[in-house]
């Protein structure tokens, strides 16, 4: 038996995973972002520079 379309097969479903990944982190990152009830960052240009990291 030839294997050799195992190797490019398990290539490409381990990049459309971490895409799957990098896409869903994204998407957490933008709607955490939009919140108005979570504090900008303090190294944010429009955060609190005073504010202490909880």
């Amino acid at each position: 038996m030839d294997f050799a379309w195992l190797i490019p097969l398990l290539a490409l479903m381990t990049i459309m995973a971490g895409l799957c990944v990098a896409l869903w982190s994204k998407e957490a990152t933008e709607r955490r972002k939009r919140r108005a009830d979570i504090p900008n960052s303090s190294l944010a240009a429009d955060g609190d520079s005073h504010r202490k990291a909880p």
